[in-house]
């Protein structure tokens, strides 16, 4: 019966019958309306639309590889940084190590050195001080000499001041004497 009635749609009273259906002519070029609209939709705005989605995921998966990519760039960055660090402190140490070989050798040396020269203070030091007993003996030598002949002048009662003579008295005594044949003795007076 609907049917029967859209057909007599050209009949006078068509809204009055059936108010919610549109009136044919309406469907029709509705209907036409929207197969342009589809046409215009299919052929124009969607492959813009698809154009535009292909550019924005491709932009998009181009800054993911690109951000992937400066991310793996980072990363070596960052292992040559720890790389050099490495290198670095390694260099470090054996400069430390280095400084400590080089100051233990100074010090060695310096120490070497200290005692060379305390030796050579020592030696020199030893010998002046047998070069000051060796004129303490000679003086002493002469002195004793010329108490001796003194001494034996008095004693003998003549004068023994004739050197010659005087000198071999003196170096016998004194040979005695080192010699231990005579027994110096306190001369009482």
């Amino acid at each position: 019966m609907v049917i029967a009635s859209v057909a007599a749609a050209d009949t006078p009273g068509w809204p009055e019958q059936l108010p919610l259906l549109p009136h044919p002519t309406e469907i029709i070029v509705g209907l036409v309306a929207f197969a342009i609209l589809y046409w215009l939709y299919k052929t124009k705005v969607v492959p813009n639309l698809e154009k535009m989605y292909d550019e924005r995921t491709a932009a998009i998966e181009g800054g993911i590889s690109k951000a992937e990519e400066a991310q793996a760039q980072a990363q070596a960055a960052l292992e040559q940084y720890e790389a050099q660090l490495r290198d670095a402190r390694e260099e470090a140490s054996r400069i430390r190590e280095d400084a400590k070989a080089q100051g233990t050798a100074i010090v060695a040396e310096l120490r070497e050195k200290a005692q060379a020269e305390a030796a050579r203070i020592t030696e020199g030091a030893q010998k002046q001080i047998e070069a000051e007993r060796q004129a303490a003996v000679v003086q002493l030598r002469g002195e004793v000499g010329r108490l001796s002949t003194e001494l034996a002048s008095r004693i003998v009662g003549e004068s023994l001041e004739d050197e010659v003579r005087q000198k071999g008295i003196v170096e016998r005594f004194l040979s005695e004497l080192e010699s231990g044949a005579i027994r110096p003795e306190r001369v009482e007076s």
